[in-house]
């Protein structure tokens, strides 16, 4: 795992907006007609339909969509009680979680008060706002009055989630391991380190599954909780039993379960082996489990282990549960989260893990057989389908318990509606980004004298998704790491003007005359045109030196592809190059070609650059859904422009067959669905998210793509470069370090792929 370091996490919350979320208006507000409906006279519309109906406030305002997230910053993370200020990053984090997972809209509400009542009043008075309340980060035994009250004085959905997302996650955990370890739920003994709000919860719910609580020892930091021991409060003395244990280290011996949520490092491996057979071992502190994954499997090769870490197997990351079953209740307008939901939420995510994992699922974390077993007893966190695993069960639970006051009877249309409200913009890089870390690739990077380059290297080096090489002055290259307090010791730097590069200078030089003898090229032309950086670094991919090159940050783009094709050349099996944008949109990414190469492709050229374009997106594990642009619909213009693009078609149509792309068609048919099944539901493309657009020519592509950038439609990365023999990508002039990340780290897993 990279470790984060202290500027990073401040530069990335204050960026050039400060903090991680926004309000964004979801009505049209240009003209004062609008800003009239929106608010005087218009507004009053609505007032008086909810005055009198009160339910209408579903209907006509945000309310059943927006949860809190609030906290008085009494127990945050592993900082501990730091206050409702120093909070608000956390809040405002978990409000982005639930928008990326399950698109729900979040307020962030840190309260001064650490006083039960103050507190609950607060979060009363408020209440009328939200759809639901997601209590974050309160110390126990207060969250637990907290929550208790909370639920029996309102009627929407209310969770505690330090408590109920652990629990609901190990609990979905649980259930799978002891089907592999082969043991009844009813007779296991259950050892928990930890006797805060998440550990009591774990329990209840891990006794509402069947375990006996008679055998469940709870050990808190002065020793096993029995009934012999004095000062316990409510929630500690439900769970005390009589027993003889005093240690954790007694406890541990002949137990079949270990639940850590405490401190690191605090369970040996003479404790694990005091264990009964197949123990299964959950433990969750962060970053540094009870014992440690290493430590556990080498001293038992039959436990079977999950820790809260992204890095092994069985993570326990509460993102598995929380987004969905708010995004469940809500759906239904349950009136609150009760047991029977939660349980749901258990069931179903144990169920999902013994289905079969997608490809999709398996490429994001690197891996070509994830199946049910001890290393996948729990869903990965970037599994798509979890919303429709997750939210119909809970929604479905609330419905059964009678507390819904709305009612879902579609279940296959609902399923349908989750996934097009979660758009896969976000899921998109994080696959690409698990990829590129299975197989890192050494990155020449042509441009090192500049910050931006050096800042992504050392990010993508961290992230363990480059092994980065650096061309330029070696001075000057160290002094920028210095200046600028960069980690990159041990980065390798080569000056290929340096006279110590003069023997890899010639050798390059003779490859490169190979190829160009019989183009306008001498030797001594060859040798001198090495000491170019962008030639230099083309030739170290070119003889297996590098994988990947990445230039362009300063030098427009014909000077910076021309190298490479002089060094490299294209993939033998094509003739023409392109290049490509991504859009990423909310509701997918969204691939456009050709933006940065061909001036005014011929019919044939629009054919192989869609032939590209189709396998980059193939590649992505994304269906291709391609439509070629034009200002004219099916033959409804007759010109040169518009006969170039349909004649393409007729041969993709004939040389691809099952490939799902047609045009000539203009962008807004392609675009939106119900418009081009209403006028020409012939199109290959109807009832199709087109993902892929092919402009006519580079002006057009070019203007678009700029068009969409400026405009703020989705955030872009590219041009990626399609149809070269190796891995070579220019980047956009003047790009970000995020960009350049971005870049790199589709390179990367371009490189994989060759």
């Amino acid at each position: 795992m990279r470790k984060i370091k202290k500027q990073d996490a401040l530069d990335y919350h204050a960026g050039s907006k400060p903090g991680k979320i926004e309000v964004v208006p979801t009505k049209p507000y240009s003209s004062q007609r609008d800003l009239s409906l929106a608010y005087s006279p218009g507004v009053a519309e609505p007032c008086l339909k909810i005055a009198e109906t009160p339910d209408d406030v579903y209907k006509y305002t945000a309310k059943g969509n927006l949860v809190a997230v609030i906290s008085n910053g009494t127990a945050v993370l592993g900082l501990g009680d730091i206050g409702p200020l120093a909070s608000k990053p956390v809040m405002e984090g978990k409000g982005l979680l639930f928008k990326i997972f399950a698109d729900i809209d979040v307020f962030d509400i840190e309260i001064d008060a650490t006083d039960i009542d103050r507190f609950v009043d607060t979060v009363k008075a408020i209440s009328p706002t939200f759809g639901g309340i997601n209590l974050e980060d309160i110390k126990a035994p207060e969250a637990f009055e907290i929550e208790r009250r909370l639920k029996a004085e309102l009627n929407i959905p209310i969770m505690h989630d330090d408590q109920h997302g652990t629990a609901i996650i190990t609990s979905a955990a649980l259930l799978n391991a002891l089907q592999i370890a082969e043991k009844e739920i009813s007779k296991v003994r259950v050892v928990v380190s930890g006797a805060g709000a998440a550990a009591i919860s774990c329990i209840t719910l891990y006794c509402a599954l069947g375990v006996n609580p008679k055998n469940v020892l709870l050990v808190d930091s002065k020793g096993v909780i029995s009934t012999d021991r004095e000062g316990l409060d409510e929630q500690k003395a439900k769970f005390a039993v009589e027993t003889d244990k005093k240690t954790l280290q007694e406890a541990m011996i002949g137990a079949d379960v270990f639940l850590g949520l405490s401190i690191g490092n605090i369970v040996t491996k003479e404790m694990l082996k005091s264990m009964n057979k197949n123990p299964i071992v959950f433990a969750c502190a962060n970053p540094n489990p009870e014992i440690s994954y290493t430590d556990a499997v080498g001293a038992r090769k039959d436990v079977i282990m999950a820790t809260g870490r992204s890095d092994f197997p069985n993570q326990v990351n509460n993102v598995l549960g929380f987004p969905f079953i708010f995004r469940g209740a809500l759906d239904v307008r349950a009136t609150e989260i009760n047991e029977n939901m939660k349980l749901a939420a258990v069931k179903a995510l144990a169920d999902l893990a013994k289905e079969q994992v997608p490809l999709e699922v398996m490429v994001a974390y690197g891996e070509t057989n994830m199946s049910f077993g001890k290393e996948y007893i729990i869903p990965k966190p970037l599994d798509f389908r979890l919303i429709t695993a997750v939210a119909p069960a809970v929604a479905k639970a609330a419905m059964d318990s009678g507390i819904a006051k709305n009612s879902i009877l579609d279940w296959d249309k609902y399923k349908v509606d989750l996934d097009r409200r979660l758009g896969r913009d976000n899921k998109l890089i994080q696959s690409i980004t698990q990829r590129s870390r299975m197989d890192p690739k050494r990155v020449v990077f042509a441009e090192a004298d500049h910050y931006k380059i050096l800042k992504a290297a050392q990010v993508t080096r961290e992230d363990g998704v480059a092994i980065p090489i650096l061309l330029g002055n070696r001075e000057r290259i160290l002094s920028m790491i210095e200046e600028f307090s960069l980690e990159l010791d041990d980065i390798e730097i080569i000056d290929c003007r340096h006279a110590d590069e003069e023997n890899r200078r010639n050798r390059y030089a003779e490859v490169f005359f190979s190829k160009r003898k019989r183009r306008g090229f001498t030797y001594q032309e060859a040798r001198k045109i090495m000491r170019e950086r962008n030639y230099f670094g083309a030739a170290m991919v070119e003889s297996g030196e590098a994988d990947v090159l990445i230039s362009g940050l300063t030098r427009n783009y014909p000077a910076t592809i021309k190298p490479a094709l002089q060094v490299i050349g294209t993939d033998p099996k094509v003739k023409s190059i392109a290049g490509m944008y991504i859009l990423l949109t909310k509701t997918g990414p969204l691939f456009l070609a050709d933006t940065t190469v061909t001036y005014n492709p011929t019919a044939e050229q629009l054919v192989e650059i869609t032939a590209l374009v189709a396998e980059a997106v193939s590649r992505f594990r994304l269906q291709p859904r391609i439509a070629m642009l034009s200002y004219s619909n099916f033959g409804s213009s007759e010109t040169t422009e518009t006969i170039k693009v349909r004649d393409a078609v007729r041969m993709l149509h004939e040389k691809f067959p099952d490939l799902i792309v047609d045009g000539e068609i203009q962008a807004n048919f392609a675009l939106n669905k119900e418009l081009l099944s209403e006028m020409f539901p012939f199109s290959k493309l109807v009832n199709q998210d087109t993902n892929a657009l092919i402009f006519p020519n580079l002006e057009a592509g070019n203007i678009a793509y700029k068009l969409m950038q400026e405009m703020g439609l989705g955030e872009t990365i590219g041009p990626i470069l399609l149809g070269m023999d190796k891995s070579v990508h220019i980047l956009q002039l003047g790009s970000s370090v995020r960009e350049i990340v971005n870049m790199i780290t589709i390179a990367v897993v371009d490189a994989q792929t060759r």
